[in-house]
């Protein structure tokens, strides 16, 4: 159904990196949203708008804001160790920006009470006058994704099912983030499951871009992407599995950066052995805040098999290095394979003479292998992974109720898979690999678009056709960030300008499997020679400082 109005559920592809094996609060969907629900088409192509009640009406402010927020996170972590600013200085004007900022964006939920965490912040002053400094997020509002399990905290995973959910345990990056000395604030907004690269559900409602309040933030990262350019957070968490961390980041002018396979451990989940496209990781408005955040996610745990045994210690090193006679090959829609929207590929090859002028060289190439190859193995290992995770829910009616048609669409997906199909999608995924590490023996990087379009119109669900190619999922318009989730490489999402309309675009950055910090390395000179993020959103400043 091509054009149909939306009704009650909510949004396009993405990172599905959740669900774990707790049995959900109860929950009942009221009658008349459970008489709207309609059939299930079987690419969960249907309803591409949102209903009103999603959608609150912006009201489009321009402030100004304490200089605090507008540090970078490296910069306030130092200031705060030397004690040049104190913690509950820095809790103050976070909520104090939170406040006047978020109720058109949308980005942070789950807020927590001002008394407790300007408590909170007092005790960790408290610490520094003692000589007990945690770590790099000491004293730093954060707020994990609300698909991080996050211990006292309500963590929904945008879901109704989930609604009143309050872990007792934290997933290990955020076990890791309050060991370091973060204060968690609340929880960053996100798709149902992390389903869509649309951040909308209906616990939280809609999140807005920051630089135009009537377009996505992008997903299913896009609560973090939007508070992080309307700078509501210093440095923020996310997950990844079709673009998660790449597309808001794209989406709201911020870095975001997809680790290799198994730099981030992760748990808890219902899998620890197959489930290895999805990962977490960092998002910043630096490369050396997403850096020094990646430092504190990374690294071996026992509770990850497959997790790697990395000291994440080299992420807090320098990231200045010569990018001289480095060769980038750019593979851009794949010779037409992709539809692109009118001005993404020329923002992205605009670019191309800041990487130049850092001293790299660029060509137009690409992979010996079948793009839609590519694309048939990842939508295998996306209905077994993201279905899998979903079965408890599906197979109980009063749960399956409350389920938006991507998360059923996953679900009977992998009702469909048999298990030669799944080994067809591991034997084209291994071969994609062997092909893409060819490759890399002529080229040190690879560039593509972080997203096939600009930010659209915040009431629809997902792009129903690009450049008028329909899309025949509700995730086949981030395929360009498809092969390198599939072959577990390493990518970071870099701004690279803004459209005639004010809309932000990002371009991937590719390194080799497990060369995460030469990726990080790239970013950085690229930033060093072309600042975008210090364009600030409207709401913030009144008008884009270019």
């Amino acid at each position: 159904m091509p054009g149909a109005a939306l009704r009650r559920r909510r949004a396009p592809s993405r990172c599905i990196y959740i669900i774990v094996g707790i049995p959900p609060p109860a929950a009942r969907r009221p009658a008349a949203a459970r008489a709207r629900r309609g059939p299930i088409h079987r690419c969960a192509r249907r309803s591409p708008r949102m209903p009103e009640r999603l959608a609150p009406s912006p009201r489009s402010p321009s402030m100004p804001f304490d200089p605090i927020v507008d540090m970078p996170a490296h910069t306030l972590a130092e200031a705060i160790r030397r004690k040049d600013v104190s913690c509950v200085e820095t809790m103050r004007a976070y909520l104090a920006h939170i406040e006047r900022v978020n109720a058109d964006v949308n980005a942070i939920v789950a807020l927590r009470e001002p008394d407790a965490l300007l408590a909170e912040a007092a005790q960790k002053d408290a610490a520094l006058a003692r000589g007990e400094y945690a770590g790099w997020l000491h004293g730093m509002p954060q707020a994990p994704k609300d698909l991080a399990m996050t211990k006292g905290i309500v963590t929904t995973l945008g879901s109704p099912i989930f609604r009143t959910m309050t872990p007792s345990v934290d997933a290990i990056v955020v076990e890791r983030m309050r060991a370091a000395g973060a204060v968690f604030i609340g929880k960053t907004n996100t798709p149902e499951f992390g389903l869509g690269s649309h951040t909308f559900n209906e616990v939280y409602g809609v999140t807005r871009n920051p630089y135009d309040l009537s377009k996505s933030a992008g997903g299913s990262s896009g609560g973090a992407a939007a508070a992080l350019a309307a700078r509501m957070l210093p440095v923020a968490d996310g997950s990844d599995f079709g673009g998660s961390l790449r597309n808001p980041a794209a989406f709201c002018n911020v870095y975001g950066f997809r680790p290799s396979q198994g730099r981030v451990p992760r748990w808890p989940s219902v899998d620890v052995f197959v489930q290895q496209l999805g990962t977490e990781g960092p998002m910043g408005r630096t490369v050396v805040d997403v850096a020094q955040l990646l430092a504190i996610q990374a690294g071996y745990d026992r509770r990850d098999p497959l997790s790697l045994a990395e000291d994440p210690r080299r992420f807090t090193q320098s990231l200045d290095a010569d990018m001289r006679g480095k060769r980038i090959a750019w593979v851009g829609d794949w010779n037409g394979y992709l539809a692109m929207e009118a001005g993404v590929l020329e923002l992205c090859e605009s670019s191309f003479d800041t990487l130049r002028a850092i001293g790299c060289d660029i060509d137009a190439a690409l992979p010996a292998f079948p793009a839609e190859r590519i694309w048939r193995s990842w939508l295998a290992h996306r209905h077994l992974l993201s279905g899998g995770n979903l079965l408890m829910h599906y197979r109980e009616p009063s749960r399956r109720a409350l389920l938006k048609p991507e998360a059923i669409y996953e679900a009977q997906g992998l009702f469909a898979l048999g298990a030669a199909d799944v080994y067809e999608a591991s034997a084209a995924r291994s071969a994609w690999y062997q092909a893409l590490i060819a490759f890399f023996e002529r080229f040190d990087y690879i560039a593509a678009p972080s997203a096939q379009v600009f930010a659209f119109d915040v009431e629809l669900r997902w792009p129903q056709a690009i450049a008028g190619r329909a899309m025949d999922t509700y995730h086949r318009w981030m395929e360009t960030v498809v092969p390198w989730t599939l072959a577990g490489c390493p990518v970071i999402s870099v701004p690279v300008g803004f459209n005639a309309a004010g809309l932000p675009m990002g371009m991937q950055l590719i390194g080799r499997p497990r060369d995460d910090f030469a990726v990080l390395q790239l970013a950085r000179a690229y930033e060093k020679e072309r600042d975008w993020v210090s364009a600030r959103p409207p709401a913030l400043s009144g008008a884009r400082n270019d």
